[in-house]
């Protein structure tokens, strides 16, 4: 599985997202106030930050978080299925 994590440098919510992927392997963050960051967030929908996406290994979303944090219990539930 891959996590992605979609964050602002001005966004409030970010530093808990943050916190909830620290640890996790296969995190990619995306600054989408860059330009590589805004085109893989407009690639997978992303509209508001922080939003944290989980995929399998063929690149299909199997969670979501968008324009939240999630609580770290949820999102490791979801990777060790």
């Amino acid at each position: 599985m891959e996590v992605k994590l979609f964050v602002k440098e001005d966004c409030p919510r970010c530093p808990a997202a943050k916190r909830a992927v620290e640890g996790l392997q296969n995190v990619s963050v995306y600054d989408v106030d860059s330009i590589d960051g805004l085109a893989e967030a407009s690639f997978h929908g992303v509209l508001s930050t922080p939003s944290i996406l989980v995929l399998d290994s063929s690149g299909h979303e199997v969670a979501a978080w968008r324009g939240e944090a999630p609580d770290p219990a949820a999102l490791y539930t979801v990777l060790a299925n």
